[in-house]
């Protein structure tokens, strides 16, 4: 850990009116999308999964905004000026394999479950310990998540505008407490598309501009080739076992640590992420969510990588006791060196926008878990629908403000995405390795669940707080420690599962339909609605052109 986190004091934006009311426009829009969404939340399965009734292109869009929160914008940038074109590995091979898996693989097991969330999937294919440690644990991680985007909120507001933080804190929490709690989940789902287009109109002009301000991809390339050594520039270079790189890591813990089992935990249990598949009018839309956002996925890297990169030849010492800004200042320093009003409102306006969109996709699927897998199956039981409607406006103010409390632990961490990936490994992948395990191998008994759950969180935080930080085994960076933490709670997690289901009685065969591989349910053999035989609409074909085009845009920085 580092010392808390605050964005340099003269980082403060020349902003005028023009740039507060273009922010203003924005407010007013996203209440009123709220306001719009409230007359069609009538039930439960409306304010918790829009009715199971959205198309695919505003699921999918919805999807990917809600990960382009501070992980993308403050986060990667930090890692790009802090590690260089590493950052690429987190989408291109940290982020689309397991997104493709999701939608082909993942998406007919749930959808076709008709589950509301990711832990009520493990209640149906383990046991109730299973599933209420899961539930316990994801709605911890939807709130810490949650927090990381409000701290990042108020650094930036505070710093680039002048407010207080808890100004900032207060007036993001309220706005997104308001529009989720008038129209639940659409309102969150269509404002996250509004969100994704203003992001965009935030980050292109940063890009450009800073490009343009350090003698284009040339200019940027040789000046880090000659300050940074070559590996910095390159994706692979230096990641020979055994050799050093400024990722702290070899190409064997990329592949597995960040590759398989961070990657494919966080994309395919989040249930973040997820809901928005669930929220689809059919199963072909829900498996098309996730793989139309793939296809943004592989591109957004170039608009939060570069801004680093750029800030690491403009401020060479950025991140070090000899500098006054952190890594995570480099998009903010971007906007006040290169941006002029009105554009800056827009560039404003847009990381607000990623904030909130990060913000509000833990707390919208935070309400359903702790509403649904919590409340309703284990404290008040049988009680009608619109009760549960009641205590899921109710819990959404509850987590808005646990989400104020935790906002302040981000602040022990330099760098933000280190943090994320820190929590990504304590929570997600324990939850990825008991649902791979328990989806493809018939005989994991129901108490493995629970037991592997367990052990993988229990492996992941030893190797992190005892291993690594009192420096039992050298490990050159915390994300080196993640990758590592990853593959040691999954290894856990797979072991005890093994363990545990051979000493231990299996679920019947009969109550497995639809719940592991091989096996289908009424739901998963749905037939496909009018006009989806189009090659557009075909998940298999848009998974593995998102694959190869990944694939392909490795090519350039492989050398």
């Amino acid at each position: 850990m580092h010392t808390p986190t605050y964005l340099a004091a003269e980082l403060r934006l020349p902003t005028n009116w023009l740039d507060y009311t273009i922010l203003g426009i924005y407010f007013l829009v996203v209440l009123g999308i709220g306001f719009a969404a409230r007359r069609s939340v009538k039930t439960s399965l409306d304010f918790f999964l829009s009715g199971r009734s959205l198309p695919a292109w505003v699921t999918g869009l919805a999807f990917i905004a809600a990960n382009l929160g501070a992980t993308e914008i403050l986060g990667m940038a930090a890692n790009s000026a802090q590690y260089g074109v590493y950052t690429t590995h987190w989408y291109w091979i940290g982020a689309i394999p397991a997104m493709v898996f999701l939608g082909l693989v993942m998406m007919p097991f749930y959808y076709g479950s008709k589950v509301r969330s990711v832990p009520e999937f493990l209640l149906l294919r383990f046991d109730k310990a299973a599933h209420l440690l899961s539930s316990i644990l994801f709605a911890a991680a939807a709130i810490l998540i949650a927090g990381v985007n409000l701290y990042a909120l108020a650094i930036v507001v505070e710093a680039l505008l002048g407010w207080p933080q808890w100004v900032a804190i207060v007036v993001a929490g309220a706005f997104v407490l308001g529009y989720i709690t008038l129209g639940g989940l659409s309102s969150a789902i269509y404002n996250e598309v509004l969100q994704f287009f203003v992001i965009l109109a935030a980050l292109i002009p940063i890009t450009v501009l800073g490009l343009k301000s350090v003698g284009g991809w040339d200019g940027l390339s040789d000046q880090l080739t000659s300050a940074r050594g070559d590996n910095f520039m390159t994706a692979w270079g230096g990641t020979g076992i055994g050799s050093d790189n400024p990722l702290g890591a070899n190409w064997l813990t990329i592949v597995l640590g960040l590759g398989f089992v961070l990657s494919f935990g966080y994309w395919t249990t989040n249930f973040a992420e997820v809901q928005r598949a669930l929220s689809a009018k059919n199963l072909s839309a829900a498996q098309r969510t996730p793989l139309i956002a793939a296809f943004p996925k592989i591109f957004i890297v170039f608009l939060v990588m570069i801004p680093g990169l750029v800030a690491a030849v403009l401020v060479p010492r950025i991140g070090t006791a000899g500098s006054d800004l952190q890594y995570n200042d480099a998009i903010p320093y971007l906007m006040q060196q290169l941006l002029p009003n009105g554009v800056l409102g827009i560039a404003v306006t847009g990381l607000l926008a990623a904030f909130m969109a990060g913000m509000a996709a833990n707390v919208s699927s935070f309400n359903t878990v702790f509403t649904a897998d919590i409340w309703q199956k284990y404290v008040v039981k049988d009680r009608e629908d619109s009760y549960y409607v009641r205590f899921g406006r109710l819990i959404t103010a509850i987590g808005v403000l646990a989400s104020i409390g935790t906002a302040f632990l981000a602040s022990s961490f330099s760098n933000i995405m280190a943090y994320l990936q820190t929590l990504f490994s304590f929570f997600n992948v324990p939850m990825f390795v008991v649902f791979i395990i328990g989806m493809f191998w018939k005989r994991a008994s129901m108490k493995s669940g629970f037991w592997g759950l367990l052990a993988g969180t229990t492996a992941a935080m030893v190797n992190y707080f005892y291993i690594y930080k009192q420096g039992i085994i050298g490990i050159p960076s915390d994300q080196g420690a993640n990758f590592v933490s990853a593959i040691a709670g999954f290894v856990a997690g797979a072991v005890v599962m093994v363990a545990v289901s051979l000493f231990t009685a299996p679920k019947p065969q009969a109550e497995l339909q639809g719940l592991v591989y091989g096996t289908r349910s009424p739901g998963m053999a749905e037939p496909p609605a009018e006009g989806d035989d189009a090659w557009y609409r075909k998940p298999a074909l848009l998974g593995w052109g998102a694959v190869i085009l990944a694939a392909a845009c490795y090519i350039p920085f492989s050398f």
